[in-house]
C-alpha cells in the first residue's frame, strides 16, 4: 500500500501511522501551491521530492508526470535530476503535456522509457523505473491499447507497470496476466474495493494519486463554508493540536 502525502506534514503522519512505502501524487502538490495538475515547474517538483524524501525514514514513489520532457534526452536529463531528490524509485507517463495533453504513441513513448531506463543503469542506483500509459484515463474502453503498451513497456525494461484508470476487476486481472512477472500498480477508482481485494486479483502496488489531498480540501472546503455561515461545528473534528504536535515533535529536516 502506498499512500500519497502531498506535502512534508501528511508524509510524517503517513510514517506515524505505519505505512511502510510513499508514493507523491502530482496533483496533491500542485494543489498545495494553488495551481492544477501539471501546472507545477519540473525545479519546483524535484524541490518537494527533496522535502518529501528528507522528512521520513521510508522509501518514496516520485509521480514524475511525463518527465518534463518530450525528446528522450531531455527525459534522460530529467531522470539523472529527480535520483538525486533522493526517491527510490519514479513513475514516467506517456503524456504529452505540450501538446494538449495526447498521448505519445507506442514507439515515441518506447524511447522515452529506454532513455530512462539507460540513464538508471549508468548510475549504477537501485531506483525502481514505473512506467505508466494514462490512455484509460481518456478512453475508459481501451483495454487492448492498454496492455499493448504495457507489455512493451515490460518488455524494454519497466520495473512495474501502471495504468491508471482501471476499474473493472477483469480488466485489472487482464493486465497483471499480460505483463506477469513484472509488478503491476493500480490506483484506486472504486472506493469499494479492499486492499484484500486487489491482493487476489495479483495487484502487487496500491495507490490513491490524489485522493487523500482531495479528502483533506474537502474537509477544510466544508469547515470554510460553516465559518462563512457563522457556524464553528466542524472545529469539533479536528485532531487535537496535542496529537499532532506529539507526530511533527521529532522531525528535525
Amino acid at each position: 500500500m502506498l499512500p500519497n502525502p502531498w506535502d512534508a506534514g501528511s508524509a510524517r503522519m503517513l510514517q506515524h501511522l505505519g505505512f511502510e512505502a510513499l508514493a507523491s501524487t502530482s496533483s496533491g502538490y500542485a494543489w498545495s501551491t494553488g495551481r492544477p495538475d501539471y501546472g507545477v515547474t519540473r525545479d519546483s517538483v524535484l524541490s518537494h521530492l527533496s522535502t518529501l524524501c528528507n522528512a521520513v525514514d521510508l522509501p518514496i514513489n516520485a509521480d514524475f508526470e511525463s518527465g518534463f520532457a518530450s525528446d528522450p534526452e531531455g527525459v534522460a536529463e530529467s531522470v539523472r535530476l529527480v535520483m538525486q531528490t533522493g526517491v527510490a524509485g519514479f513513475s514516467l507517463e506517456d503524456r504529452d503535456v505540450g501538446r494538449g495533453g495526447r498521448l505519445y504513441d507506442k514507439a515515441a513513448a518506447l524511447e522515452r522509457l529506454r532513455a530512462a531506463r539507460q540513464t538508471i543503469e549508468r548510475s549504477g542506483e537501485n531506483v525502481l523505473l514505473v512506467a505508466r500509459t494514462e490512455i484509460l484515463l481518456d478512453e475508459p474502453d481501451a483495454l487492448a491499447e492498454a496492455i499493448d503498451k504495457l507489455v512493451a513497456f515490460a518488455d524494454d525494461g519497466a520495473d512495474c507497470l501502471y495504468a491508471p484508470g482501471v476499474r473493472k476487476k477483469e480488466d485489472i486481472q487482464a493486465i497483471v496476466q499480460a505483463v506477469a512477472p513484472k509488478p503491476v500498480n493500480v490506483l484506486v477508482m472504486d472506493p469499494n474495493t479492499t486492499l484484500a481485494e486487489f491482493a487476489e486479483l495479483g495487484v502487487r502496488r496500491v495507490s490513491v494519486g490524489g485522493s487523500l489531498a482531495r479528502v483533506a480540501w474537502a474537509a477544510a472546503f466544508a469547515a470554510a463554508n460553516g465559518i462563512k455561515e457563522g457556524s464553528f461545528r466542524a472545529f469539533a473534528d479536528g485532531i487535537p493540536s496535542r496529537e499532532l504536535n506529539g507526530i511533527f515533535g521529532s522531525f528535525s529536516g
